[in-house]
């Protein structure tokens, strides 16, 4: 376990746009929830205490059902947004203000809608000693998010943009860490359904829960 880094995996959204019934963290992807998995991930990747930030939709039975598959000294908690409805960046303050009293001094930021990200993911932006960095995808930048303390004071308190801007505007000393993995958020039903695959192959290998 990596010494001063927490995890914040980012669950407090309403997920408006998704049409099938429940919250869209609730659906099944192989047999699992879309939360169930993307927690799991992070659990797996063992890089410190992970923060679970909720607002519309109360997970606590979700966290502690997961919590149990987590390798030993991994800690999970959950941190209430009441402010969740003012967009993601008061979830990203809640989750770095309990990172605080924890005594962290790097947090790394993912979603949990993003089912399809792996452990390894997290543990090499947790490994790449950046101040500010962020996971690539064939190229193309997604979550975890590595953020260093000397920029929290930087990042919004309100709106639905996290650290976007910062990346944007520090883009110098910003580091890319390609990942392996499926960056895709589950906004949609039909998200759900291309997350799923077409094809018993891409099924299965998204089926199969993180057993680092």
């Amino acid at each position: 376990m990596t010494t001063g880094i927490c995890a914040i995996l980012l669950a407090a959204g309403a997920g408006s746009r998704f049409a099938g019934p429940g919250h869209k963290l609730r659906a099944d992807v192989g047999g699992a929830s879309v939360f169930g998995r993307s927690l799991a991930a992070v659990l797996a990747s063992a890089i410190g205490p992970v923060l679970v930030v909720t607002g519309a939709e109360d997970l606590t039975a979700d966290v502690e059902a997961v919590a149990r598959t987590a390798p030993a000294g991994v800690t999970v908690s959950t941190v209430r947004n009441a402010r969740w409805t003012a967009g993601m960046a008061t979830s990203l303050r809640a989750g770095i203000d309990a990172a605080v009293k924890l005594g962290a001094d790097v947090v790394i930021v993912g979603l949990a809608d993003q089912p399809g990200i792996e452990p390894d993911a997290w543990r090499r932006l947790a490994q790449c000693g950046a101040e500010l960095a962020v996971a690539t995808y064939d190229g193309v930048r997604g979550h975890p998010v590595r953020i260093a303390q000397r920029w929290w004071p930087s990042l919004p308190d309100t709106g639905d943009e996290g650290a976007r801007r910062l990346l944007r505007e520090e883009a110098e000393i910003v580091r890319e860490v390609a990942c392996r993995g499926t960056p895709m958020d589950v906004d949609t039903t039909d998200d759900l359904a291309r997350l799923r695959g077409p094809d018993p192959a891409e099924r299965q290998r998204v089926g199969n829960p993180p057993k680092e």
